[in-house]
């Protein structure tokens, strides 16, 4: 791999750049961080001519008009933690990178809104709204590190998708930088608008393919007074599937999270790991056992919390749960968390493996689980794999591994023929909500036809002739 070129032999565009913009706004050659040749998908770091870092709207569409009239290719980059190489450079590339536009812009207690600029860590946002006395129901594991112009150019989902459903739902207005340099505002603040074509949706999801969001309009909703949860075990999946609807009928829109954990993936988190279980049967007898994290929000604990604890003791009563544990406390609550997720720890006890992110109809997951393990096992000698996921909102995570294997060794090739090939078959996706990227890329065809995939590619065509932003992407 050549060396990036040193600021003093940097192409006259980035030097022009930079006196426009300020030294500090254009990082060129050796001054390019490490942590903006590569993201989390841990692909080969690439080698990016520049790292341009703007403050504000103006200088992405300074940026931008610069680099198409070099002929350079532009990824956008939020916090780097995507899964999928969607925000990865490749050599000669420039990043720009959003960790400037950091902030809260404005808060709007009357339309319940919330207007921050795209570099916005998403802790940062749940802290800002929790502050005003609201709630962001967006959440996921890198709260601290992504940002929520890459959360929403990803449609992130996370773990209360069931009640408060992907990013996309929780996005009134947008602003958009487009591959030209054109500046595309368009902040709304109400729920219902139809004047003509929403415009936001062809951003939110994209991957930064389309254009690169700058601000954004998110929507709040009403802080949860109180929280419940409880970790369960039923005898099979089909008791999960029946449990899912006694909890849509009896909890109603309290209902927040549904995650469910394959005793394969029981057996690692407790055994492996080491996280304590709180129920009284650790494993149970007849090796289907299946184990459910509720979790329901209410507005009046007096009332909802009595109501939540009486929803599970008739299913105790009615012989649909082996056993359950109620939390007492946030403690416990943290507690009942930590098992789901454990899955961060299995690098350490299962040395490297291999993640996958896929949606299926949820009564098809228990014989996907079923034949996807049988077929990993056959297909590659040595290979095992757990399953577990949010469910309730169709979206299963499973992780494929052959011990002993070292980096880069393990035959996730092999894996990607079984597991999306599978998932073709029941009718799934490829993406439930990590995107598409170039590591989903090849596959993306498992997942939607021709004609779906043709008329991406004539919108990314349209607002992207040149070919320059995020090229070679999801499509």
């Amino acid at each position: 791999m050549a060396d990036a070129p040193s600021t003093n032999a940097a192409p006259a565009f980035l030097v022009a750049l930079r006196e426009a913009l300020g030294a500090a706004a254009v990082l060129i050659g050796p001054d390019v961080p490490e942590r903006n040749r590569n993201d989390w998908s841990m692909q080969q770091p690439a080698r990016p001519i520049a790292v341009v870092r703007p403050v504000d709207t103006a200088g992405v569409s300074m940026a931008m008009k610069a680099c198409r009239a070099a002929g350079v290719p532009v990824v956008p980059q939020g916090g780097l933690t995507g899964l999928c190489g969607g925000s990865r450079p490749e050599d000669g590339w420039v990043a720009l990178s959003m960790e400037r536009m950091v902030g809260i812009e404005e808060i709007d207690p009357a339309s319940s809104t919330m207007t921050v600029w795209a570099g916005t860590p998403l802790e940062l946002v749940q802290r800002a709204a929790a502050e005003a006395g609201f709630y962001f129901a967006l959440d996921l594991g890198a709260r601290g590190s992504c940002a929520i112009g890459g959360n929403l150019s990803t449609n992130a989902g996370g773990n209360r998708v069931i009640r408060y459903g992907m990013a996309r739902e929780l996005v009134l207005g947008i602003e958009v930088v487009l591959p030209d340099g054109t500046v595309m505002t368009s902040l709304n603040k109400m729920l219902k608008n139809n004047a003509g074509y929403d415009l936001k949706h062809l951003f939110i999801g994209s991957e930064g393919t389309l254009g690169v969001i700058t601000r954004v309009v998110l929507r709040l909703h009403a802080q949860p007074q109180c929280t419940m949860s409880a970790l369960c075990a039923l005898p099979d999946y089909e008791a999960v599937v029946r449990l899912l609807g006694e909890a849509r009928r009896g909890l109603g829109p309290l209902l927040s999270a549904f995650e469910v954990m394959w005793p394969d993936y029981w057996d690692v988190v407790t055994k492996r790991v080491g996280v304590r279980s709180p129920l009284q049967q650790q494993t149970g007898g007849n090796g289907k056992e299946v184990y459910v994290l509720v979790e329901a929000q209410g507005t009046d604990e007096a009332i909802d919390g009595p109501r939540f604890e009486r929803w599970l003791e008739k299913l105790m009563e009615d012989g649909a749960l082996t056993d359950a544990a109620v939390a007492q406390s946030v403690a416990d609550t943290q507690a009942f968390w930590a098992l789901r997720d454990a899955c961060a720890e299995f690098v350490s006890v299962l040395g490297q493996n291999i993640s996958y992110d896929i949606g299926l109809p949820v009564k098809s997951m228990a014989d996907y689980a079923a034949r996807c393990k049988a077929a990993l096992a056959e297909r590659i000698p040595g290979c095992d794999s757990v399953y577990y996921g949010h469910i309730g909102d169709g979206n299963m995570h499973l992780v494929a591994w052959v011990p002993g294997m070292g980096p880069g060794l393990q035959p996730k090739e092999q894996m990607d023929e079984v597991i999306y090939g599978l998932v073709r078959e029941f009718g799934g996706t490829v993406s439930a909500e990590h995107g598409i990227g170039t590591a989903k890329k090849k596959w993306l065809g498992h997942a939607r036809s021709e004609e779906e995939i043709a008329l991406m590619r004539l919108l990314k065509g349209a607002l992207d002739p040149l070919g320059l932003l995020n090229p070679g992407k999801v499509v």
